[in-house]
């Protein structure tokens, strides 16, 4: 390390800083040090616990309202026996013991037993990483290393089985949102400490502290993301506080190291000179956008330090001390351009081109303009990173027109894919809904389930007859979403989100692209990178052994969406082999730390989804939702339901049931009259050199995708000619 950068991390945990910086050993006594690291030490335990619970094949109560004593069970039970199902009870009992049995097989395969022991290996890496660069600053590295030993397993376990959100139940739009503190709390369970009891600006400032020592480890990954967000609980503290100081350390870094780049002419001279510098220029000058970084980055480090610092300081935190936190990160604009994945120009620069060659059209859109990485504004930029994927499109602005409830709180992107298959999927699932073959068949089978129409090939005949006018786009379209999840999983291991957690979100083909990314990323044994997945009415397999997969590479919430009454869902499954479920027709059971969410009685229409998804995660206790965007899309439902309603009771007026052939013909002419007409807006688009898929108040985004930042970086290397002009 140099001798700067050595002299940063010392000041972070130096017992003899000056009495008028504030920092944690100054604003805590040597006992609630102690505290700390040891509460770190129980957070950090319970989440490793999650983890080793995935690969367990005992179930256990997963409601935290039914996790509850002996006594309570017995006041609880019926005083009655008649009112006990018996025959129901056994079956349950049965079929819990079935399915811990075939577990037991799976988990035994050596390919399980090697995930579950690289996964261990990665979290207990970061861990120790982080007792260690924690203990440096408030106590001593030994000291916070014995309390990791010390903390006793049944209370991982306790706080791990707390953290199970099981089953929950929507049942309407308009029923009262739960507490945000509440949910939050129930998420994330506060794990008992004397901290509390201090005032809450010196919670507040502990917890800006670690936020800081975590980015000095030189990323913030999801595992990091969680234990400060069980932190933030633990503490006493809202979610919110958390968020505005993510924010405010986003902007503190990349204002500093804007300063740094802004450097005199000496020293910009100097680093030229350099050799260390020659190597990162070479190295970086092939990302889009990597100029932003700077070649000087480490070489005027007590620049950078100070102006984070003093950056920093304007929250309480002395400048030294916020400097130290932050160790080497303070100190190199090239550290900090690689956090925020060269400023955010990885996402959206010509570097997506050798992916685009692999999946068509593939590109991450910002879902909020002000958020478009090559407007260089830092303001919007943020410690965390979401993607977004809708799974069919009736038009190319839909591509991120769905997702405006994401909110600021997180850098949001839009995953654009296969525009001509989904355009063409959409437009056929649009035109099906409102069919009268449709409109007949549905009346026909409602009073049966879902699962009873698939197994029991229950069909109604009229409805298969245009069966292929639906089937041939959904295949094509379902055998690129693959594809392009290999493709995701690649482009995130490669970091383009630089070292930021990622959430995942998607409905219908959106969900199967983050389902075929999750085993990809299971297969590269790639953990830390993602935080959240949430996956909405998702044709893929509701398979205990993929989802155990998936669960294994995501550190917080993995939730499944889904409802029986996806009648859409249904058919064009009625195909395939029912033995490993169906995820968005039924929950996933088997695997700990799986959220299930049964929309059913919101969701009679697969076509839903897109406007709904919102709703659904405001109402399990999603952050970064925006409510107003949520209840517009909601109306934007109640629209689109009643011109649904009313288009198929003309084609019901106009044709009779045996009209299908007749009907079919027209509903593909119709098909490929919106196709050529989204394909001719693409291409247009395409001439105009707009951003495809882009939305923002009904205009799509402008400017070149990459060229400014692509040109700004080949300049510094003389490898720059201009082909546009």
């Amino acid at each position: 390390m140099s001798g700067w950068a050595s002299k940063l991390t010392s000041l972070g945990h130096s017992k003899s800083e000056d009495k008028d910086e504030t920092s944690l050993t100054t604003l805590l006594d040597a006992d609630q040090c102690a505290d700390l690291t040891f509460l770190i030490a129980t957070i950090t335990a319970s989440m490793r616990q999650s983890l080793v619970d995935t690969f367990t094949a005992e179930e256990f109560a997963i409601d935290p309202n039914t996790a509850r004593s002996e006594e309570e069970v017995l006041l609880d039970a019926p005083s009655n026996l008649d009112d006990v199902d018996v025959a129901k009870e056994d079956k349950i009992k049965k079929e819990r013991e079935a399915r811990e049995e075939d577990a037991r097989k799976e988990l035994a395969q050596p390919e399980v037993q090697e995930l579950k022991k690289e996964m261990l290996k990665y979290f207990d890496g970061w861990r120790g990483n982080v007792i260690s660069r924690i203990g440096e600053v408030v106590n001593s590295k030994e000291k916070a290393k014995e309390q990791t030993r010390q903390v006793e397993g049944k209370e991982a376990e306790q706080i791990a089985k707390k953290s199970e959100t099981g089953l929950k139940s929507i049942k309407k739009l308009d029923e009262k949102d739960e507490d945000e503190d509440k949910m939050f709390k129930d998420l994330y369970p506060p794990v008992s400490n004397a901290l509390t009891h201090l005032e809450e600006s010196k919670r507040a400032l502990i917890l800006h502290s670690l936020v800081l020592i975590l980015l000095s480890l030189e990323h913030y990954s999801a595992h990091s993301r969680v234990l400060i967000l069980y932190l933030t609980s633990s503490l006493g503290l809202s979610r919110a506080v958390l968020k505005k100081d993510e924010e405010t350390v986003a902007q503190g870094l990349l204002e500093a190291a804007s300063q740094q780049l802004n450097a005199d002419e000496e020293t910009k001279q100097a680093a030229e000179k350099s050799q260390a510098a020659r190597k990162w220029k070479v190295g970086l000058a092939g990302v889009a956008g990597a100029a932003l970084i700077g070649v000087t980055g480490g070489l005027a480090a007590p620049l950078l330090a100070a102006g984070v610092g003093s950056v920093m300081g304007g929250i309480g935190l002395g400048a030294t001390a916020a400097a130290g936190y932050l160790g080497t990160l303070a100190g190199s604009s090239v550290l900090v351009g690689g956090l925020f994945g060269a400023y955010g120009a990885k996402m959206t620069g010509r570097a997506m081109d050798d992916y685009a060659r692999q999946v068509e059209d593939f590109a991450f859109i910002p879902i909020h303009r002000t958020q478009d990485p090559r407007h260089q504004d830092n303001e919007s930029r943020r410690l965390r990173v979401a993607i977004a994927v809708s799974g069919w499109l009736r038009a190319p602005e839909e591509v991120s027109k769905p997702w405006r409830y994401i909110s600021k709180g997180t850098e949001g992107f839009a995953l654009r894919w296969e525009l001509e298959a989904l355009l063409k999927l959409g437009h056929s699932l649009e035109t099906f809904v409102t069919s009268a073959a449709w409109g007949y068949a549905k009346k026909k089978i409602i009073e049966q389930t879902v699962f009873a129409a698939m197994t029991a090939a229950l069909w109604p005949l009229g409805l298969l007859k245009i069966a292929t006018m639906l089937d041939n786009p959904f295949s094509v379209a379902k055998y690129r979403s693959e594809k392009a999840g290999e493709v995701l999983a690649e482009a995130l291991i490669n970091k383009v989100q630089g070292e930021r957690p990622v959430t995942l979100v998607g409905y219908s083909l959106g969900a199967r692209v983050i389902y075929s990314c999750l085993q990809k990323l299971a297969e590269r044994k790639a953990f830390g990178l993602i935080e959240n997945v949430v996956l909405v009415g998702a044709p893929c397999p509701s398979d205990v052994a993929d989802w155990r997969r998936i669960r294994s590479v995501v550190s917080g919430r993995c939730v499944n969406v889904f409802s029986k009454s996806d009648y859409i869902l249904g058919f064009l499954y009625r195909t395939s082999s029912m033995q490993l479920g169906v995820a968005g027709l039924q929950p996933v059971v088997g695997v700990h730390g799986i959220q299930n969410v049964d929309v059913s009685d919101l969701v009679d229409g697969h076509l839903q989804y897109r406007f709904i998804t919102g709703s659904i995660l405001r109402k399990i206790g999603f952050e970064d939702v925006d409510i107003e965007e949520v209840e517009r899309a909601e109306a934007d439902l109640a629209k689109e339901k009643k011109q649904e309603e009313e288009e198929r009771k003309k084609n019901e007026g106009s044709k009779g049931e045996g009209d299908e052939e007749k009907e079919k013909e027209e509903m593909e002419q119709a098909v490929q009259k919106k196709q050529e007409q989204s394909w001719m807006q693409v291409t247009q688009q395409k001439m105009q050199g707009l951003d495809i898929g882009g939305f923002v108040k009904g205009l799509p985004g402008k400017v070149a995708p990459g060229y400014g930042a692509e040109k700004a970086a080949k300049t510094h290397t003389g490898d720059f000619k201009d082909t546009q002009s």
